[in-house]
């Protein structure tokens, strides 16, 4: 069942999010939002050329709260699995 991800902030922090971790062969998965907490999946991808290029979980977690307190201050990030 797909997420509902009508929340323009919300929309936007991940819009961007997935931008950034995709130019590296990353992905995001919405695993659940609610009207206040949100659980994204992080699949991290590969750079052979650049490996230090990948950002990591813990940078993308961070990416993703400092994003959400701009665009969407009602949500949290729960949990970036």
């Amino acid at each position: 069942m797909p997420i509902n991800t009508d929340d323009p902030g919300v929309k936007t922090v991940l819009d961007n999010m997935e931008t950034i971790v995709s130019a590296e062969g990353g992905s995001l998965d919405i695993v659940s939002l609610d009207e206040s907490q949100l659980v994204v999946k992080y699949n991290k991808g590969i750079n052979e050329e650049c490996p230090e290029c990948v950002p990591d979980h813990e940078m993308v977690k961070m990416m993703i709260e400092n994003s959400l307190t701009i665009y969407a201050p009602h949500i949290s990030l729960s949990d970036l699995l």
